[in-house]
């Protein structure tokens, strides 16, 4: 297996299990967030998240062309140390929109594999704006496919938490 195969996999896996978890939730739904502790996203915050944390960063990584304008909500003027306050972070305003930000997110993140060469998946050192470590840009771009999944998991436990019927197999089988 090559590079384009293992990340385009990755991809479809992973999208097609959180589609299927957006699917089980409710317009109601959106506004819920765990009642324990603090800083947690609501379920609208999480899916905008969600819906551009993976392939609008592949895409910064593969062109070198970060559109910060899907991160209106970030302060590009100073590096930062830590993620800002969820009472910060916008929301999606319904599951349809949320969906659709999961397609375009998805064919987004298709095109940055698509545009890199096999050579420059395997060997073009590529940083980070959070982490000036420059690794092979194949890798960078599965840390990208492991954060959509970090937060793929994150809605799971949500949906979980609020008493919806989820069991393992909603999480991995796509």
């Amino acid at each position: 297996m090559n590079w384009h195969e293992l990340l385009d996999k990755q991809i479809d896996d992973a999208y097609n299990v959180a589609e299927r978890l957006v699917k089980l939730l409710d317009e109601k739904d959106l506004a819920w967030k765990p009642s324990d502790g603090n800083n947690w996203m609501t379920t609208a915050q999480l899916l905008m998240h969600l819906g551009r944390s993976c392939g609008v960063p592949m895409k910064g990584f593969a062109t070198g062309v970060w559109d910060m304008a899907s991160h209106k909500d970030i302060d590009t003027t100073k590096p930062a140390k830590m993620p800002p306050p969820a009472e910060k972070m916008p929301a999606v305003k319904s599951i349809d929109e949320a969906l659709e930000l999961l397609a375009t997110d998805r064919k987004t993140a298709h095109e940055a594999v698509k545009q890199s060469s096999e050579e420059d998946l395997s060997s073009r050192p590529t940083p980070a704006p959070w982490d000036p470590e420059p690794i092979n840009l194949g890798l960078r771009l599965l840390q990208m496919i492991d954060h959509f999944s970090q937060h793929k998991a994150q809605l799971f436990y949500y949906l979980k938490l609020q008493g919806k019927p989820v069991n393992t197999m909603h999480l991995y089988v796509s």
